[in-house]
């Protein structure tokens, strides 16, 4: 039986989005498209892969013994198209990439922009993204994180130098408010926190004194998960903020901001690029590595 991969590759996105609208925006075909295409493959199969309701997709038992089957191939044969393509001439493609939003040196903007100089046929895509995921099941080519996060199975490359956090507060705040001496006294100051998501409590502030770590849960009257609203707010005197020194380092050289409890902050591994072990590395990662290292 000779069966279309295109049918094929529909299947499998249907059953990752659960959505055929979703599964026709990723492929980039018409929605009406799908619907058909999901008949004949089932059709040419003699099954059901599908249950279709006004609102949702789901597998049958067929199709998800299908998709466990297919799946894997269908990965293997884009890497392995994706590979041979890469060979022939320059690094080009489309290289995802999830970055952390305290990931500052990489997202500031010449480093990035120096390599798409170097490397015209290489289309970045960059999710700045705070959420901890898998980034090989997500189908990104590479993540950007605190070295701390990044599991031990991970090739890792630093982007920066060791960094250290900051408590830090405009002028105009602390002739009012005055200037904390010790962690503890945050709890009596107003403060702009930060939270990864919707939900979540705000981030401690995590602080070091004698060799010993530990951390304020401070009490923040703003809370967003916008570093740039904190600074803005911080510069404006709206309180004491939290956050990477790399981020405040401008603010501080101009005296907008103020570093607070610098004796209780010690510094720690940066920024590092991780991917997945592998042993022929696509391209145009290898271009992104190369890159980074000469910076």
């Amino acid at each position: 039986m000779s069966l279309d991969l295109n049918s094929i590759e529909l299947f499998v996105t249907v059953a990752q989005t659960r959505n055929f609208r979703a599964a026709a925006d990723r492929l980039g075909v018409t929605r009406s498209a799908v619907s058909p295409g999901m008949r004949r493959l089932e059709t040419r199969l003699g099954i059901a892969l599908v249950h279709r309701t006004t609102r949702s997709v789901s597998l049958t038992e067929a199709g998800e013994r299908f998709h466990a089957e297919v799946a894997p191939l269908m990965t293997s044969l884009a890497a392995a198209v994706t590979a041979a393509g890469e060979q022939a001439g320059p690094p080009r493609g489309l290289l995802r990439l999830a970055v952390s939003s305290i990931a500052e040196r990489f997202i500031s903007g010449p480093l990035l922009a120096a390599f798409v100089e170097a490397y015209p046929e290489i289309a970045l895509d960059i999710t700045i993204t705070d959420e901890e995921f898998d980034i090989v099941a997500e189908r990104y080519d590479a993540g950007v994180r605190l070295g701390e996060v990044i599991a031990q199975d991970m090739i890792a490359i630093p982007v920066s130098g060791d960094q250290r956090q900051l408590a830090v507060a405009a002028p105009a705040y602390l002739a009012r408010h005055g200037r904390p001496a010790h962690p503890r006294d945050l709890a009596a100051h107003r403060c702009i926190g930060w939270r990864r998501a919707p939900g979540l409590v705000p981030y401690r502030w995590e602080f070091e004194e004698d060799s010993r770590a530990f951390d304020v849960a401070v009490e923040p009257q703003v809370t967003t998960n916008d570093m740039w609203l904190m600074v803005r707010m911080a510069c404006a005197g709206g309180g004491i903020t939290f956050g990477m020194e790399e981020t405040f380092r401008p603010y501080l050289e101009r005296g907008e901001l103020v570093p607070l409890l610098e004796e209780f902050l010690p510094s720690f591994p940066g920024s590092f690029l991780y991917f997945p072990s592998r042993r022929n590395l696509a391209p145009k990662l290898r271009a992104l590595v190369s890159h980074i290292k000469r910076s």
